[in-house]
């Protein structure tokens, strides 16, 4: 298993190496490798104690439009409306650019 670990230094005093969830722990040591060592054992320590790392399977509900995606494709209906829709937009455009003249 890889988990990622945060390394950084602690100003005078070495490095602090953070492992996130489900390993909220936090190991120093005056060398990087000596606070990745640390963190390490820390988790092996845990573990070893009988905590156990899992995986779960969680079903994710689809969306409740997702059925009704892309029901009026190719409908000439539908076209014929969003094109109706389109002129009148140009239109409407068309006569505030010559309101707008002097």
């Amino acid at each position: 298993m890889q988990i990622q670990v945060l390394i950084e230094p602690i100003p005078g005093q070495g490095f602090r190496a953070i492992g996130g969830e489900p390993f909220s722990l936090v190991a120093e040591g005056p060398t990087r490798d000596d606070a990745v060592r640390n963190l390490r054992s820390l988790i092996e320590g845990r573990v070893s104690a009988g905590a156990e790392i899992v995986t779960l399977d969680i079903p994710i509900a689809g969306h409740p439009w997702l059925p009704y995606a892309g029901m009026f494709r190719d409908d000439p209906l539908v076209e014929e409306w969003k094109e109706a829709i389109a002129e009148r937009r140009r239109r409407a455009d068309d006569s505030e650019i010559d309101r707008d003249e002097p």
